[in-house]
């Protein structure tokens, strides 16, 4: 019985999705894991989002888990190669996949995130491994919905002494979680930022977003770690961000008003501006075809 334990172990581990990953140092204990810019392929395993950690004096605060079990525990090991301290607290900061999948690697942590969030998880969890499984395939292997286990509510959090802001804002999905370390001015602003990414919109409402983004923008900052693409220290990626989204806007209200079908929209020559954003074709494309109907139907003659 042993040796067949044993053996099913070794095959596991033989067999398991290496996703490569490499802690990127933002500042003396702060890192994050840098996503790829790419859709879920089995090819990525699904690693397409970035995901960051603290160390503080007595613990590690890990913010977002990524999209698989396996993603998680090979976190988790990468962790270990630089702290031996435990990872005591996890933060969810939206139901999008790619951000929680990883929560059932780490049995021994408190998961925090929105009431929203937690529902969501808890309701179509399922369903987003189900998606992932035929899009990602073996690299979800062991992969189970884990929820949240704690609602935030609190604008501040004291993780054994080591305090983060909360903020709530809203645009990307209806609940998207900011944190903001004063201590090192680093702003985790998840998928309210993509940089140089073009931007996901299955759930988004394009004006709340816009809104949130430009209170981002007051925030005194050193390093913006955003939810896809690589970090920014200047106002940058925000106002790249905002003026995509005005021009997705402007170009579903202007198309309808005009009568254009999908097709025509899509035919459009792509920005000057946008030129360099990867996945322009096909995020532009998600966005044109979820949300043209709702444009229809309120700024149609």
């Amino acid at each position: 019985m042993k040796i067949v334990f044993f053996l099913f172990s070794f095959l596991t581990f033989l067999f398991s999705f290496d996703y490569k990953l490499k802690p990127i140092k933002l500042n003396n204990n702060s890192y994050y894991f840098y996503g790829k810019e790419e859709y879920f392929s089995k090819e990525n395993g699904g690693n397409i989002s970035n995901c960051a950690f603290i160390i503080t004096k007595n613990s590690v605060i890990l913010i977002d888990t990524g999209s698989s079990y396996e993603y998680g525990l090979q976190v988790k090991k990468q962790i270990a190669k630089i702290t031996k301290k435990p990872i005591k607290y996890i933060i969810n900061t939206h139901h999008h996949p790619d951000h929680f999948l990883g929560n059932n690697a780490f049995s021994k942590s408190d998961i925090f995130a929105t009431n929203f969030t937690k529902e969501e998880i808890e309701q179509n969890g399922d369903l987003y491994i189900i998606n992932l499984n035929n899009l990602v395939q073996s690299a979800m292997q062991n992969t189970k919905v884990k929820a949240p286990n704690i609602e935030l509510k609190s604008h501040e959090l004291d993780f054994d002494g080591y305090k983060l802001e909360l903020l709530y804002f809203d645009g990307h999905t209806k609940s998207d979680l900011v944190l903001y370390d004063k201590n090192s001015k680093i702003l985790y602003t998840s998928d309210l930022i993509f940089n140089k990414r073009t931007l996901a919109t299955p759930h988004a409402n394009i004006q709340k977003w816009i809104k949130s983004l430009e209170e981002l923008k007051k925030i005194d900052y050193k390093i913006l770690v955003p939810g896809h693409g690589v970090i920014d220290k200047t106002k940058k990626a925000i106002n790249e961000n905002i003026a995509y989204l005005r021009y997705l806007d402007n170009t579903l209200k202007e198309s309808t008003k005009n009568g254009l079908d999908i097709f025509e929209i899509l035919e459009k020559p792509v920005p000057e501006e946008f030129k360099d954003f990867s996945m322009f074709k096909e995020e532009f494309e998600r966005s044109v075809i979820n949300l043209y109907s709702k444009y229809e139907s309120l700024y149609q003659k």
